[in-house]
């Protein structure tokens, strides 16, 4: 998102309407029986608009918070922000008590496909086409994926292994286990990401501003931020009632739902690390791509679990045989792909491949 001196209006404008759109639907008893109701209808109609213009709106002001605040840190901002918005999804989905046992695990695993065949296999292609070549700090994306592919080993696919409680769920023992490790392992990363070895992922197309921004811009920026995430996560409740009804009303595979909340989530972060492999930055295209797949993990299923302490609502984490498959298949190709610290257009085909599958899989299981 190309950013200049003065804010854009639509970006207070929209999450500003969003926090007033949500009282007014709440007011108006938004519930299950929209699909019945014109009122109910007409915000069905309006929310899911209005949520994707928030969650924009929210990106854009991360972007602004990362642009002050430079990298890595400004990357980290925006991921962060990124799954706030989808903890929102997931959280709404649940506490509506409609939520299928496998919201977390399919969510979790939408994210991870899209960012590591889709996102990243497009920032490829597009940068491949633009300039044969791209370059990338190899170290960089081999603590990315060392992080990742560990993380997702112990909360997609070690699951189906443990024999305390059968069917790929952990036991409370277990699961507060693991988001503890998770948590942890994920500080480590950021510590090496922000304070030991932040050259790694700092990249050779940074920008330089030249004068230093002011404090009160910052400031202005991350309350702006602060006004999109509530407006998101607000309007998060209204969506998950949309979702549950359509899934349901169309017969849809319940896997639906988790990538229709990654979708919403990763789109505007997409379309930021889509232009910086245009502009010949694709440290930083990866950076958005990959820190987002580990904050989903290393975020969302500690947070899951411990709103699960309240909800008291059992969830499957463990994927099913194909996932599987398609999770060891991405990893085999991203080592293979991010090895040289080079990248061309066929690298990129091979993981838009992949993507392909695992969303026609998504709909013919």
């Amino acid at each position: 998102m190309t950013h200049s001196g003065r804010t854009p209006v639509w970006t207070w404008a929209v999450p500003a309407f969003g926090l007033l759109f949500f009282i007014a639907a709440s007011a108006a008893g938004f519930g299950d029986d929209f699909a019945t109701n014109p009122l109910g209808l007409a915000i069905s109609l309006i929310v899911i608009p209005v949520i994707i213009g928030a969650v924009f709106a929210a990106v854009y002001h991360a972007e602004e918070v990362a642009h002050i605040m430079g990298e890595p840190l400004g990357t980290l901002v925006l991921t962060i922000a990124v799954t706030v918005i989808e903890l929102a999804l997931i959280v709404s989905l649940m506490v509506s008590g409609k939520a299928t046992p496998t919201l977390v695990r399919e969510t979790v695993f939408a994210v991870i496909m899209i960012v590591t065949t889709g996102l990243v296999g497009l920032c490829i292609v597009v940068g491949g086409i633009r300039y044969r070549e791209q370059r990338f700090d190899v170290t960089s994306v081999k603590i990315y994926l060392a992080v990742l592919i560990v993380l997702t080993t112990l909360t997609l696919i070690l699951p189906n292994y443990t024999t305390t409680t059968p069917g790929g769920v952990y036991s409370e023992s277990q699961l507060m286990f693991v988001s503890v490790v998770t948590i942890v392992l994920y500080s480590v990363f950021l510590y090496t990401q922000t304070v030991l070895h932040r050259g790694y992922f700092v990249g050779e197309h940074t920008e330089k501003s030249g004068a230093a921004p002011s404090q009160g811009k910052l400031a202005l920026a991350a309350l702006l931020l602060c006004v999109a995430l509530a407006a998101v996560v607000l309007l998060a409740k209204l969506v998950a009632v949309v979702i549950d009804v359509g899934v349901s009303r169309f017969d849809a595979p319940e896997s639906i739902s988790g990538v229709i909340i990654a979708l919403i989530v990763l789109t505007p972060e997409s379309i930021s690390a889509v232009r910086a492999a245009r502009k010949n930055d694709l440290q930083k295209s990866l950076n958005l791509a990959l820190g987002s797949s580990l904050a989903t993990i290393g975020l969302t299923i500690p947070a899951i679990a411990a709103a699960n302490l309240v909800i008291h609502k059992q969830f499957v984490l463990g994927l099913d045989t194909n996932d599987l498959v398609l999770v060891v298949m991405t990893f085999a190709t991203s080592i293979l792909t991010f090895s040289t610290g080079r990248t061309n257009v066929l690298f990129g085909f091979l993981h838009l491949v992949i993507f392909g599958t695992f969303m026609f899989l998504t709909f013919v299981p």
